[in-house]
């Protein structure tokens, strides 16, 4: 009587730490969503578009939506209570922080080369005009691009305590807290790559294994006008401000140009920013609701 007490106890304590053997159908898709984000990390090549980064957006979308329906099921709840992962709510609350971040940094972006369109478009003041909006324009630029080096500093840091913390449970590759932290891992290294994005298009901050687009930010700043970078819409507005204030050939219509991409392209990634944000909000809820029960 004793032995069956004591197999049975075993068998639900391996099933409460362990993805069953005949995995729940949103396993299988929460599984099918993390495979899709990581062949896009695989395939990313130094052509990547922008456009590229607000897809991962859609996919990172599917994978939480799909987290969230997996933090409902009554076993893994039972799982994870039992488990007390406090590291998965340390780890939802640093993809929130950074979340924030991202968001804050297009937001000014925004409203920088909103003013500077201004000017461009009234035409008022001439080269002076355009040279003192162009530098409060870079200046601004600096400020996000510190504020983002912060941020990924601290990113650093959180993913070498994944990366130390993965390394003790190799022995656990199926178990719930193993899937639910590659998700975060995944989830890390697209907001890195926007951040980089943003801040850094010619690449010159640390490369990051991490990073799902990081190849995108060794494409070499070419001539103004007609060479100017078609992957990165950042950069495009900075080199092309650049030749303005410098002299340098380059028509104003193409500097409209640059400048109307941007802010389509800025659009685009705050509506991806603004959906993921409010997802990983409810996935937060969801663990503290497991975790406080």
């Amino acid at each position: 009587m004793a032995t069956i007490e004591t197999n049975t106890k075993s068998s639900l304590h391996s099933r409460c730490n362990s993805l069953p053997s005949t995995p729940h159908p949103l396993v299988s898709q929460f599984e099918e969503h993390l495979d899709r984000l990581k062949t896009s990390e695989a395939a990313s090549s130094s052509s990547t578009p922008s456009s590229t980064i607000s897809h991962n957006f859609s996919d990172l979308l599917d994978l939480h939506g799909c987290t969230d329906k997996l933090l409902r099921l009554p076993i893994t709840q039972q799982a994870l209570a039992q488990d007390c992962c406090d590291e998965l709510l340390e780890g939802s609350l640093s993809l929130l922080d950074v979340c924030t971040t991202a968001k804050d940094a297009l937001h000014q972006s925004k409203e920088s080369i909103r003013e500077l369109q201004s000017v461009v478009r009234r035409r008022r003041g001439g080269e002076i005009s355009l040279t003192i909006e162009g530098g409060k324009y870079l200046a601004s630029r600096k400020k996000v691009k510190k504020a983002i080096l912060k941020a990924l500093g601290n990113l650093k840091g959180i993913k070498n305590e994944f990366i130390s913390s993965s390394s003790k449970n190799d022995k656990e590759t199926f178990s719930l807290l193993s899937i639910l932290k590659e998700a975060e891992a995944v989830t890390m290294s697209s907001l890195e790559s926007l951040l980089l994005f943003i801040s850094d298009p010619k690449g010159q901050s640390k490369k990051s294994r991490w990073s799902i687009i990081s190849k995108l930010m060794q494409h070499k700043r070419e001539a103004c006008d007609s060479q100017v970078s078609d992957t990165n819409e950042f950069e495009n507005v900075d080199s092309a401000l650049q030749c303005l204030i410098n002299h340098k050939p380059l028509s104003v219509e193409n500097f409209k140009n640059h400048m109307e991409n941007l802010e389509v392209c800025i659009q685009d990634l705050e509506i991806g920013m603004e959906r993921l944000s409010r997802q990983l909000v409810r996935t937060r809820v969801s663990f503290l609701n497991i975790f406080n029960n």
